[in-house]
This record gives structure tokens, C-alpha cells and sequence, in this order.
């Protein structure tokens, strides 16, 4: 799975506590019903047990529907349940060591919030770069913003996807700075209607100019 093509692709990303009081199988399952085709497993505040019982659920949707599942920052459950990958943070393992414990056999992602961590990325052993927030969320009040996009795929050869605050009002401002896809998390999971807004998400990635 690792020749994947990240290029217009919505990323949809986990989170119980704002899902409404929705499993994050449901969740999961009407978001590829809209076209989401990457769902990533991210519960910060779960054990690594409870992480892994979630992952293998979650697998199975995705393979039953042909969608990459990654784990967050756990690279020894993603490789024990034979997810697609996992997504690390700039404190997490260096990607030289998830690397050795992995293999090939994990598709690796890695967060950045700077033009120069982004730089630093693109010479990893990595397969794409997410760069955020770009907007403020509810947990992270700092922005890196949307120019910093443009200024990053200049200099970089990796897939980047851009997160952080991203929403159905803004997205449009988003994809003019160039990127291909986008990664949500409160715009989907928060949202009333996950399949539809998936589906409006979906829709304006593809018919970005």
C-alpha cells in the first residue's frame, strides 16, 4: 500500500468525545458512504488496549470498502493488526526507528507546523505530510494559516494534506493554496450529517480548479 495516491483525498479523522454520542464505527461507515478514502483512528485520551480493540473494528470496515486505515502514533498495534499505516507527531519515535520496526509494511505520516519541519519531512522515510492547523480548533489556539501552504509545496516533492480547522466554509480558501487534500476531524465527526457533509467535502476537493 505504499505507492497510495494521496492526491484528492479526504482524510477523515476520529474523535468520540465530539461525535455526538456516535460510535466511531458509525462515524466511520457513513463518512466512506460520503467518499472519505483515509480514516484515521485518533483517540488521545484511550489506552493503547482499548486503541487497538477500536483499530481492529474499524480495519474491517475499511477493507470491506477499500479505504486506507492508519493508526495515530501507535506503530507497533498498526503493524500487529496489519493496518495501512500510522501517523506520528513531532514528539512521537523518530521516523527512522518506526521505520526499522516497520518495514515496508506501513505507509508513515508525519505532522508538521512550520515551512522547515515540512523541509525536514520531505527527506524522511515517510510517505506524506500533513501541515497545520491552518485555522484554530478547539484545542490548538495558534495558526500556521493557509499561505504557508504554497510556500511549503515549493519545496517539498511529498504528498502534503492540510488540517487543522478545516470546515465546508473554508475549504475553498484551502485548496487555492495548491494542496490536494484535506484531513478533518470535528467537520466531520461533529457534524449532524456525517454522510453529507463527507459528501460536500468530497465534492469540492474533486472540483477544485
Amino acid at each position: 500500500m505504499r505507492d497510495f495516491d494521496f492526491n484528492n483525498k479526504l482524510y477523515v479523522i476520529t474523535e468520540s468525545s465530539i461525535s455526538k454520542g456516535r460510535s466511531n464505527e458509525f462515524v466511520v461507515k457513513e463518512a466512506i458512504k460520503g467518499g472519505a478514502k483515509i480514516i484515521q483512528l485518533r483517540e488521545k485520551q484511550w489506552d493503547k488496549n482499548k486503541i487497538k480493540k477500536e483499530a481492529i473494528k474499524l480495519l474491517k470496515i475499511c477493507r470491506k470498502n477499500n479505504v486506507l486505515f492508519i493508526v495515530n502514533d501507535y506503530v507497533d498495534v498498526a503493524l500487529e493488526i496489519g493496518a495501512d499505516g500510522v501517523h506520528l507527531g513531532q514528539s512521537d519515535m523518530p521516523i527512522s526507528e518506526a521505520r526499522k520496526i516497520c518495514g515496508n509494511k506501513l505507509i508513515i505520516g508525519l505532522s508538521t507546523h512550520s515551512v522547515e519541519q515540512a523541509v525536514k519531512a520531505d527527506k524522511e522515510d515517510i510517505d506524506y505530510i500533513t501541515i497545520g492547523p491552518i485555522f484554530k480548533t478547539r484545542v490548538k489556539d495558534y495558526t500556521v494559516g493557509t499561505s504557508i501552504i504554497k510556500e511549503i509545496l515549493k519545496k517539498i516533492k511529498k504528498p502534503l494534506i492540510a488540517i487543522g480547522g478545516v470546515n465546508k466554509e473554508n475549504i475553498g480558501e484551502v485548496l487555492k493554496q495548491g494542496v490536494k487534500s484535506v484531513a478533518v476531524i470535528s467537520a466531520v465527526a461533529g457534524t449532524e450529517d456525517i454522510k453529507e457533509t463527507t459528501s460536500e467535502l468530497v465534492e469540492r476537493i474533486k472540483t477544485q480548479p
